[in-house]
């Protein structure tokens, strides 16, 4: 046996040493074993073995933040009597905001990109490779914010953070492009499997959003790292931390009315919701002050929105939870509203007013210099809809309303609409609640709140304007790589052209002394007037004599559609499809013909670039 361990023990010398070579002399230990783990295992075993590793890293990262944020939260609203929570409400969000504008401007030398967008900007533009400072700088900056009481979502911030802890792995151990996109998924997923204790939610959220278009058959690690991260939320957080429903109602046929209803108003409520972002976005956007400014004038605005609405304060899973178990008029004891009579139509108003209200709290939270993602925004001001929808229900004098449910189900649909991500919305609903019967009216509300966001804008405004630039996919993984090519280098200028006025005999000259098969009929001026390939001219190679003087305008034809040079080349390519041709001509603004554009060398092109982001 000592024998045997001696052997072991050389052995690992002797990989160590290899290692060595290879400029891996400074490697912990731990990191040489995984790289010896990688060389003997399998590329299907290392990949597994990477999703756990990377599943269990990026769930105790969602964990510890949770737990901060929800230690802070605790003492704020429940160890603190209401006057003080006021003062409290007063300083803690305004100093979120600059805190964490500061931190960024001081310690991370101004990069702030944050949000899933971020995520899809590194998987489109930088090959998947997402800067360590990521794996802890999201962890900070959402901490300061939400745990001071920004009223935005740490699930993003989580998100990003175990993106960049799957894509430093990858790059640690030199795997390539399609295995660190993988590995930057898994955590992410982790990620969300951990903030919401919800493995099949993470890995739909991956789906979803993240990999759009791309297909993965190697998918294990996905999974492996949904369910580490979701049993290292289930097994360290609290049950008051964690993202649970244990109140409804079982889902009755009779109900269906009610769900159609809320699927239009979550979807109405959506649009509102991105519409408000864009705004108070761009109005920040336009001010020519600093960024600290900002910072302490979206701090101001959000102290002030928390002073008047305390749900705005934080997350606000707490004030979910209150309208699952039937305590609706905890919501407004910490508020100035508890000093007026708590009749129906005072809750309504009040909740009517958080709901419109939460969008520009989380608004001025994320634009103005804090961190954070709409999640818990959208899940928040979905409940409160729901919740809200019940109640006017029940005043109208309907019975028998399935309260519970509608908040639930209301959650799933603000959700899908704002983040466009139905399937996401409703396996965390479902898992979130125990509700899996629950599925119909998840899916309705669901799926019409997704349409109506479609119908007002084909993709989310949050990733529009990077989807313009070419920073991110809008629906097909192959954009990003196509986004990366110029169409002026695939314009074939050198192409044979040929008068107007010129006949046919003249067009059988150019055919014998040039080499090309393609023809641009110009007039005097270089304007193009339609095209020729030898296909239209060969009937006419039989009969020179008869056909000699006939003008070449009889025979030519017009373009089933023209490429100018501003044109990107997968719209080029989308103009190719809708036309079933694989040449078309290039002109300018003029109508001057530039050249000849071919799809076979576009998409040579792109299996050249693909094949160079496969072996990076």
């Amino acid at each position: 046996m000592k024998i045997y361990n001696k052997k072991r023990f050389l052995s690992f010398l002797k990989f160590k040493r290899d290692f060595q070579q290879y400029g891996l002399e400074k490697a912990r230990s731990y990191e040489l074993i995984i790289h010896w783990l990688n060389n003997k295992l399998s590329r299907s075993q290392f990949l597994l073995l990477s999703g756990i590793l990377v599943g269990c890293t990026a769930g105790l990262a969602g964990v510890i933040l949770k737990t901060i944020v929800h230690n802070i939260h605790f003492f704020i609203t429940n160890k603190v009597h209401f006057e003080y929570q006021v003062l409290f409400y007063i300083i803690f969000p305004f100093l979120g905001i600059v805190l964490t504008t500061s931190i960024v401007l001081t310690i991370f030398k101004g990069q702030d990109r944050k949000g899933i967008g971020a995520i899809l900007y590194e998987i489109a533009k930088n090959s998947s490779i997402v800067s360590s400072v990521k794996t802890y700088s999201q962890i900070v900056q959402s901490a300061i914010t939400v745990g001071l009481g920004g009223s935005a979502g740490l699930e993003s911030p989580i998100a990003v953070t175990g993106a960049a802890i799957g894509s430093n792995f990858a790059q640690t151990y030199r795997l390539n492009y399609k295995e660190r996109t993988l590995l930057l998924a898994a955590g992410a997923t982790a990620g969300i499997a951990s903030a919401f204790n919800a493995p099949i939610a993470g890995i739909m959220f991956a789906f979803e959003i993240l990999l759009t278009g791309v297909v993965f058959t190697d998918f294990i690690p996905l999974v492996v790292a949904a369910v580490c991260g979701s049993l290292l939320s289930r097994i360290l957080l609290q049950e008051d931390v964690l993202f649970r429903f244990y109140t409804r109602e079982a889902f009755n046929y009779k109900n269906v009315p009610y769900y159609l209803i809320l699927g239009i108003v979550t979807g109405l409520y959506a649009r509102y919701f991105l519409l408000v972002s864009q705004k108070v976005e761009h109005f920040l956007k336009r001010l020519q002050i600093s960024r600290l400014r900002k910072a302490m004038l979206g701090g101001a605005v959000l102290s002030f929105l928390c002073v008047l609405f305390p749900p705005l304060f934080g997350e606000g899973y707490d004030t979910v939870k209150a309208f699952t178990n039937g305590h609706a008029n905890v919501i407004i004891e910490n508020s100035f509203f508890k000093y007026f009579d708590l009749r129906e139509y005072t809750i309504i108003i009040f909740l009517i007013l958080v709901c419109l209200l939460k969008a520009f709290a989380t608004s001025f939270t994320i634009f103005s210099g804090g961190n954070g993602g709409n999640f818990a925004p959208s899940l928040f001001a979905g409940g409160s809809v729901g919740f809200l929808f019940a109640v006017i229900c029940q005043q109208i004098g309907f019975k028998e309303v399935p309260v519970t449910n509608l908040v639930l189900v209301g959650m799933a649909g603000a959700m899908s609409g704002v983040l466009y991500a139905p399937l996401t919305a409703i396996f965390l609903i479902a898992e979130s609640s125990f509700g899996y019967d629950l599925f119909i009216p998840l899916m309705i509300v669901s799926v019409i709140s997704y349409l109506m966001a479609k119908w007002f804008s084909p993709i989310s405004p949050e990733l529009k304007s990077m989807a313009e630039q070419g920073k991110i996919f809008t629906n097909e993984h192959d954009k990003n790589l196509l986004f990366s090519l110029h169409t002026e280098d695939f314009i074939d200028k050198d192409a044979q052209t040929i008068n107007e006025l010129a006949s046919i005999n003249d067009l059988f000259e150019l055919v014998k002394n040039g080499n090309k098969n393609l023809f641009a009929v110009l007039n005097d001026e270089g304007k193009l007037k339609g095209i020729l390939t030898l296909d239209d001219i060969r009937p006419y190679f039989f009969n020179q004599e008869n056909n000699a003087d006939l003008p070449v305008t009889k025979i030519m034809k017009t373009p089933p559609a023209l490429i100018r040079p501003e044109n990107q080349p997968v719209d080029i390519l989308q103009t190719f499809d809708d036309t079933g041709t694989w040449y078309l001509p290039v002109v300018d603004d003029q109508n001057t013909f530039i050249g000849f554009i071919s799809k076979s060398s576009i998409l040579m092109s792109y299996r050249q670039v693909l094949k160079g982001y496969s072996d990076s």
